[in-house]
């Protein structure tokens, strides 16, 4: 700015708005309701208020990063013939990483990945109980390449919690997960090993408290069991990956990532290390619709935001065709990885850092849930860790409690859906796909199955009937 040319000060004429001028204002155009009246309440029973100022909000937060930069656009790749061409479109397209569902036993991902560069695009996996075969697949595939960001994104808790059963002890699958993580990590240094996510919580009908908890609560066992596979304390948090959903609601989202490490940087504090949190958003499957699916485009939008401001490391959005099943249409993969490219490339949102930061909504949010969030988790570790609290349904119990209210605001209007609750389409949905055939054999351990109630995945849609 020129030294002689005065700021432009636009406050300057106008008197200063006090809070008490706004109450005054607002409690006029009420007509003698109370401005309580305006506030309103998470699923979790948290305030949100009309108005915050600095008085309603801590400190504000460490900041996720320390510049800003561009996160991971990861497209997912199911299983199939067609995989290869898929991927291959998807890297030329934009994509950034691959998240690849695992073939049976591992065995298609040499074919899935020919001609991707492994060492440039980062490929993740998804393949439930049998993660240790999918795992050494990729091994296979990347030959032992240092320099491979691989995410091998080993998850048996959620799949234990999803599908309500372990072929075999659970703890089987924890020990042998682990030691093959450490020995992955031998080899593969800037890999990631464990996916400790929350979305099975949250496709239950879970708030953003039981999903961050759920997390948490994946992250400490999943650190444990690296450590007792031999391998250092910040080398076991380092391999450890936090995965949450974020829907059309870009407000809670922000908060519940922000959230998330807070969690991250207190659990990892507490063992006396100061590694930053990283955290592969997915789209919100329960939020997509099969009435109206182009409404999901707007969903996605404003879920790929949500995470992006957020601070996601890494973004994976499905097609705004998902709730029809089958697999998405040429057209549905393109829109999904635009959404991203958009909010990337001409948004400009990975120029920002933390832009949520210093805001007193955002941060008087982001503390109150994550303080709800660590009381919950705490009351999954006095239950004996994850694996205990879901095997006693002590989790599952809370989110069906949640569940059970969610249908509740869906069915008496307190939320709305459009194309379902509100604006109906003349031809109604479509029936309810017919649901997909299990790609994978999972591994099975010698021993009892470890069983639990199935946090079994719905959709608002289905809630709102």
């Amino acid at each position: 700015m020129d030294a002689d040319v005065p700021p432009l000060r636009l406050a300057e004429d106008f008197e200063p708005a006090g809070r008490d001028a706004w109450l005054a204002l607002v409690e006029k155009t009420l007509k003698g309701s109370d401005i309580d009246s305006l506030a309103r309440r998470t699923p979790d029973g948290l305030a949100i208020l009309p108005l915050y100022t600095a008085a309603d909000a801590p400190a504000p937060a460490p900041l996720w990063r320390e510049q800003a930069r561009g996160w991971d656009l990861r497209t997912r790749v199911p299983a199939g013939p067609e995989a290869n061409a898929l991927a291959l479109e998807a890297l030329a397209g934009g994509a950034t990483s691959l998240l690849l569902e695992a073939f049976d036993g591992g065995t298609g991902l040499a074919g899935a990945l020919d001609g991707v560069m492994v060492e440039i695009a980062p490929i993740a996996l998804e393949a439930g109980f049998a993660g240790e075969a999918a795992a050494r697949a990729l091994d296979a595939v990347a030959k032992a390449s240092p320099a491979a960001r691989l995410a091998f994104h080993l998850d048996p808790l959620g799949a234990l919690a999803t599908a309500g059963a372990s072929p075999g002890p659970i703890e089987a699958h924890l020990a042998q997960a682990a030691a093959t993580a450490a020995r992955l990590a031998q080899t593969y240094p800037k890999a990631s090993l464990f996916l400790a996510s929350g979305t099975p919580a949250h496709e239950a009908g879970g708030s953003a408290a039981a999903e961050l908890a759920f997390a948490a609560a994946a992250a400490v066992t999943y650190a444990k069991a690296l450590v007792g596979a031999g391998l250092p304390l910040e080398e076991a948090w380092g391999g450890i990956v936090l995965g949450l959903a974020v829907e059309a609601e870009p407000i809670a989202a922000i908060a519940k990532l922000r959230a998330a490490r807070r969690l991250w940087a207190r659990l990892t504090g507490a063992c006396g290390l100061d590694l930053p949190a990283r955290i592969e958003a997915r789209s919100s499957r329960r939020m997509l619709t099969r009435a109206d699916v182009w409404t999901n485009l707007v969903r996605l939008t404003a879920a790929g935001f949500a995470a992006a401001a957020g601070g996601a490391d890494a973004i994976v959005l499905d097609a705004f065709t998902q709730a029809l099943g089958g697999a998405p249409d040429d057209l549905a993969v393109r829109q999904a990885r635009n959404i991203q490219l958009v909010l990337m490339e001409e948004a400009h949102l990975a120029d920002a850092v933390d832009p949520a930061a210093g805001a007193f909504a955002f941060e008087a949010q982001t503390d109150a849930l994550a303080r709800l969030a660590w009381s919950k988790f705490a009351a999954i570790e006095a239950a004996g860790g994850l694996a205990a609290a879901l095997g006693q349904g002590l989790v599952a119990r809370e989110i069906d409690a949640q569940r059970e209210a969610l249908a509740g605001d869906l069915q008496g209007g307190a939320r709305r859906i459009v194309g379902v609750t509100d604006f109906r389409p003349p031809d109604g949905p479509p029936p309810p796909p017919d649901p997909a055939p299990r790609a994978v054999a999972p591994a099975r351990h010698p021993g009892p199955d470890t069983r639990c109630p199935a946090l079994a995945p719905v959709r608002l849609e289905d809630l709102a009937a």
